[in-house]
């Protein structure tokens, strides 16, 4: 009896260690990635100084400073010109961000809309998909030239593009998931009693949210990238039309300027989808 009960004590100093290095290793890793991402941000400050420096032409590359300066004029008023083009440049960047805003959701909503029907009904799905494959193979600005002719140059069009360029992503996505959804679970759902709707409601779209969610942070970065070019008319105020504006006049440190707000606000909003995404599908890669 006695040496059954020194057993345990032995055991137990060895569980400390392990836990604690087991608890410190991700810290440390974090710690690694931000070092690495900081030195590699020096990085290539130190050679954008350096070329800028090189060329001695600030049309061709500003110089770090030029653009800080911008920063500066277009977020204040001075000698009484307010931003740039009348508005200071939270407000052209809180524009763009309603437009993709808007313009997302509507493509998010008609994606999955879509997407499911496509996977869940087979002609639907014969029918649908080289139509979302040939609007998703477009460039955003073949069809914007058509949504001016049709809508004007106000804002229906620039909602119309962002809409667009979101939808087929997230419908090809959501139709791709919904089809591969496991048959022995869709076939238990329909043996205890479930309907189609109930099948696909309980069954089917958890299943497939990982991917859905995927095709929603596709479309999202889409709708981004497309915000320049829904803006290059009748854009301003928005963060696209002040970088075209400044183009037209070559004035390169608030094209970089703009460029350096379109890539930040990316992402962080990325960031926010990927917080979402850990919240809403905690399973995810999970076995």
């Amino acid at each position: 009896m006695t040496t059954t009960l020194s057993v345990p004590p032995a055991e137990a100093p060895d569980a400390g260690p392990v836990t604690s290095r087991t608890a410190l290793a991700p810290r440390g890793g974090r710690r690694r990635r931000l070092a690495l991402r900081l030195v590699a941000l020096i990085a290539l400050y130190a050679l954008w100084e350096i070329a800028a420096r090189v060329t001695r032409n600030p049309t061709f590359i500003p110089t770090p400073g030029a653009v800080w300066h911008q920063l500066v004029q277009t977020s204040t008023t001075h000698d009484g010109v307010r931003g740039y083009s009348g508005h200071l440049l939270i407000e052209h960047l809180g524009v763009s961000l309603r437009r993709i805003l808007v313009g997302s959701a509507i493509g998010v909503a008609g994606g999955l809309v879509i997407g499911v029907v496509m996977g869940t009904v087979g002609w639907i799905r014969v029918v649908a998909e080289p139509v979302v494959t040939f609007v998703r193979a477009l460039p955003p600005l073949a069809y914007f030239s058509l949504f001016i002719i049709w809508f004007g140059i106000d804002e229906t069009p620039k909602l119309w593009l962002l809409s667009i360029a979101a939808l087929p992503p997230v419908a090809v996505a959501t139709a791709a998931a919904v089809h591969a959804a496991p048959a022995g679970l869709v076939e238990a759902a329909r043996a205890l009693g479930a309907g189609r709707w109930a099948v696909t409601r309980d069954v089917v779209l958890p299943n497939a949210l990982p991917e859905i969610f995927t095709g929603i942070r596709i479309a999202v970065g889409v709708a981004y990238s497309s915000v320049v070019a829904a803006e290059t008319i009748n854009g301003v105020p928005g963060i696209g039309g002040m970088v075209r504006d400044a183009q037209r006049y070559s004035q390169t440190d608030v094209v970089v300027l703009g460029l350096f707000a379109i890539g930040l606000s990316g992402l962080l909003i990325d960031a926010l989808l990927r917080t979402a995404e850990k919240r809403l599908i905690p399973w995810r890669g999970r076995a």
